[in-house]
């Protein structure tokens, strides 16, 4: 079993306070957050939404390039946005309520309808989607370039 490890240090209150993650591998630099980055002033800082997102976008895009090589049409090129919504509760409190999912891509020999066949696929084979899925609202657009 694969392991990926992440940790992050807090110091202050939610309001004011701020923070930093970084991820064991060294692949990025340390990145700070804060609760404004969450509520979409980042300043440039990010937010576990935002990590989530790029999560998503990467797992996905490997997970339906896998999917379209499977069925014998490998891409040229894939680029997957990710958009993770930050809800307010009525109840109070916060959830990541939905993420969408856009998908371009140039794969030769097939059609429209076939990439989005297989793209909706590729979402079933994505680790990040498995994990959401249940719990938040992924939606998926897929659009073949020709």
């Amino acid at each position: 079993m694969a392991e990926s490890r992440a940790s992050a240090v807090w110091e202050g209150d939610l309001a004011d306070g701020n923070g930093r993650v970084k991820v064991d591998s060294g692949a990025f630099p340390e990145l700070p957050v804060t609760w404004a980055a969450r509520t979409n002033r980042p300043d440039p800082k990010t937010s576990p939404e935002e990590l989530i997102a790029a999560a998503h976008a990467a797992c996905y895009a490997m997970a339906f390039a896998h999917t379209l090589a499977g069925a014998g049409s490998a891409p040229d090129r894939l680029s997957v946005s990710a958009v993770c919504h930050f809800t307010q509760l009525e109840a109070g409190g916060f959830s990541i309520s939905a993420i969408a999912l856009d998908v371009h891509g140039r794969v030769p020999g097939l059609d429209q309808d076939a990439f989005e066949r297989l793209a909706r696929e590729g979402d079933q084979g994505c680790p990040v989607s498995n994990a959401l899925r249940g719990n938040v609202d992924i939606t998926l657009t897929a659009t073949l370039e020709m």
